[in-house]
């Protein structure tokens, strides 16, 4: 799949709340990137604080998620 997707998807990552603005996210963020071979891909939410971080890190937006949910589809 090398050539559809990074070799690395980084499922978790979060901040304690009461530890959020002090860099933190940025110094895990950039352990990540310093110890993986290869691109790296998450997904965050649109209205996400910390998109702007993940660009300024040099990530950038590449698909849109699209989801199917059974039980939202009209019935015909």
């Amino acid at each position: 799949m090398a050539d559809y997707i990074p070799e690395n998807i980084l499922v978790y990552i979060a901040v304690d709340p009461a530890s959020r603005g002090q860099g933190l996210g940025k110094r895990l963020m950039e352990k990540a990137i310093q110890n993986v071979q290869g691109g790296i891909a998450l997904h965050v939410e649109p209205d996400n604080p910390a998109r702007k971080l993940y660009s300024a890190l040099g990530f950038s937006s590449k698909y849109l998620e699209m989801r199917f949910q059974p039980e939202a589809t009209p019935a015909s």
